[in-house]
């Protein structure tokens, strides 16, 4: 009894400890320190954890994690600045949530959901669209 009483107390911690890294936003806005157009804030390819860095986790092209490996499968994710999922950001055409998947919910030119959808999520004239030069864009989120 007092080894399962112990067990349960050190594993009672582990899910605090898991948490999203906060990668930046996704915004044509290069003046937004958060924004990956700005070159020295969030898209910096010196970032150690950085998009357009090649040997950070998240920009290399070999990365199951990366944004820029065309077969990974743990992509960082996008939220709209009220929290709504928005899709992984991921160059992977086979993965249902990629941005990048034609035919998917978050990468279709015709789904609303989409941020490829000039009228839909990717409204240039929407402030949480990565395509308004004057917005914050999407937040990005890593594991």
């Amino acid at each position: 009894m007092r080894v399962v009483f112990l067990l349960l107390l050190l594993l009672l911690p582990l899910p605090l400890l898991v948490h999203a890294e906060d990668l930046g936003e996704l915004s044509a806005n290069p003046f937004n320190l958060d924004s990956t157009s700005n070159p020295f804030g969030a898209g910096s390819p010196f970032k150690p954890d950085g998009l357009n860095n090649p040997f950070s986790p998240y920009g290399s092209p070999f990365g199951n994690q990366s944004a820029t490996n065309p077969f990974a499968t743990d992509a960082p994710r996008l939220y709209d600045q009220q929290g709504q999922y928005r899709g992984k950001l991921s160059t992977n055409q086979f993965d249902p949530e990629s941005t990048s998947n034609p035919f998917g919910r978050y990468g279709s030119p015709f789904s609303p959901d989409s941020i490829n959808n000039p009228f839909g999520a990717g409204n240039p004239y929407n402030p949480s669209s990565p395509t308004n030069p004057y917005g914050r864009g999407l937040r990005i989120e890593g594991r």
